[in-house]
């Protein structure tokens, strides 16, 4: 699973590299991301996807927790900030963003944890270089409780998908996030690819070797509220 990530303020240049090397319109990303360090479910997060109008690439901030179009909430009776890679497909709340609305969701790392309740081990989990590109899925969720020309009327959700972990990550967790490589960011977005289990699976088997390659070590404990880089810091070098 993925329950606590990081974003640093690189994201802002390394979004422009990638959207530009696309060659494609985009919308006007503002480039005013402040570093996070300790990013929890129902928080703002960054994703980059396809417009649903036109040939154009968008940059946006998100909460972090896909809502379906038919929740009755905000806030789910079950936890949607991940979503489980196998047979996504055929679940309710996936498959139909599955089909059309995917997305990246970069990050700098993230956390795992080991060890029992009351003394758990983080680790901090992170590329050697340049930022992580999770394989994520985004929705709309319309709070009928505005009025029609409320700006805030419409919320865009998203989860991030996990497959079974790579063996060099299985002793500190039996999941990870699937995290593509940055050349296979556009066809995961590309809308015109119908989404089903083969471009899930074919993603997996990308990201296995993408995840081999993380680096990790533990870190300080640290509480919720948290926010500072220090968090990242190897725990014999504090």
């Amino acid at each position: 699973m993925c329950g606590r990530f990081a974003l640093d303020d690189h994201v802002n240049s390394s979004i422009t590299d990638f959207v530009t090397s696309t060659g494609r319109h985009h919308n006007e990303w503002s480039s005013d991301w402040q570093g996070r360090w300790n990013i929890k479910p129902t928080q703002d997060i960054v994703l980059i996807r396809d417009s649903e109008k036109d040939d154009e690439i968008r940059v946006e901030t998100a909460r972090w927790s896909l809502v379906p179009p038919w929740s009755e909430t905000l806030t789910p009776r079950f936890p949607t900030f991940n979503a489980r890679s196998e047979g996504i497909a055929t679940k309710a709340t996936w498959k139909k963003p599955l089909k059309a609305n995917r997305c990246i969701i970069p990050a700098s790392g993230y956390y795992e944890w080991t060890g029992e309740k009351g003394a758990k081990q983080p680790w901090w989990i992170h590329p050697e270089q340049g930022i992580l590109g999770f394989a994520g899925l985004y929705s709309w969720w319309q709070d009928r409780s505005r009025p029609d020309d409320d700006p805030n009327r419409w919320v865009l959700t998203a989860t991030i998908l996990t497959m079974p972990t790579v063996d060099e990550l299985a002793s500190i967790h039996d999941r990870n996030p699937l995290t593509l490589p940055e050349d296979l960011w556009e066809h995961w977005m590309d809308r015109s690819i119908v989404g089903d289990q083969k471009l899930v699976d074919e993603a997996v088997r990308a990201g296995r070797d993408e995840s081999s390659a993380l680096l990790f070590h533990k870190v300080s404990p640290f509480k919720a509220g948290d926010d500072s880089i220090a968090l990242t810091e190897p725990l014999n070098s504090l």
